[in-house]
């Protein structure tokens, strides 16, 4: 299977993914810090895909996405954005919303994290 197919599994297949340098226990960049810290607590349940490991993940997963930075959100299939992004709609509370909007009222009940290795 290709990273290609790899990557699409994840997206496709977790309410919520997370491209990061690093994994939630060892975060290895701020701007990744910054969204799964976003992401915590607004209470999403997050799997995190370590892009470090080989280039050739980062280089798929922008051919895919059409975002060229790392981190990069995703909730169920769709690109919300990087750090910055993240942020911002957990500022404005918009974040939140769409969790609920996307997983259901009750999202948060399912809060976990987990790491998936492509490699």
């Amino acid at each position: 299977m290709s990273y290609s197919e790899k990557i699409k599994d994840v997206i496709d297949g977790s309410d919520v993914a997370l491209f990061m340098k690093g994994t939630p226990q060892f975060v290895m960049c701020g701007n990744s810090d910054r969204a799964l810290q976003a992401l915590r607590r607004a209470g999403a349940p997050v799997t995190a895909v370590d892009i470090l490991p080989d280039p050739q993940i980062r280089q798929e997963l922008s051919a895919l996405s059409g975002w060229p930075t790392i981190p990069q959100v995703f909730v169920k299939g769709e690109l919300v954005g990087g750090a910055d992004i993240v942020e911002e709609l957990e500022s404005s509370g918009e974040l939140e919303r769409t969790l609920r909007e996307r997983l259901g009222e009750d999202y948060a009940a399912r809060r976990d994290e987990q790491t998936v290795v492509l490699t």
